[in-house]
């Protein structure tokens, strides 16, 4: 069965040991991913920002690997306030409305100040 590494060009990739996204066969992992614009490496600073540059990166590194936001099944959301829930549901709801993947909402710390929210997907075209 293949395996094949989608890179986002992060430098976090290299220097945690991590790909953007594992293809193996029919599915496609995506790494959690944090609001960075990666070609400038900058954060916006709101949460509604911060998840578009996600599901952008997150899009890029699917369709890299051969797969669409369509394929998506399962998504794990990470944010630092709950009440960033309301904020984003409706992002959410824009780009998986008709797609209606399995999801999870946590609440917790991330890794640097900036960091407000982490998407990590799974995708399977089977």
């Amino acid at each position: 069965m293949m395996r094949k590494l989608i890179s986002s060009g992060s430098p976090f990739e290299k220097t945690a040991g991590y790909s953007r996204a594992v293809v193996k066969g029919d599915w496609c992992f995506v790494s959690g991913t944090t609001g960075y614009d990666y070609a400038t490496m900058t954060m916006p600073e709101t949460v509604e920002d911060q998840a578009r540059n996600c599901l952008r990166t997150i899009e890029g590194a699917l369709k890299e690997a051969g797969f669409s936001l369509s394929d998506v099944v399962r998504n794990h959301y990470y944010v630092t306030d709950a009440s960033f829930a309301d904020r984003v549901f409706p992002i959410f709801g824009a780009m998986f409305g008709d797609i209606r993947p399995a999801a999870t909402m946590i609440v917790c710390d991330l890794i640097r100040p900036e960091m407000l929210i982490e998407i990590e997907v799974t995708a399977f075209r089977g």
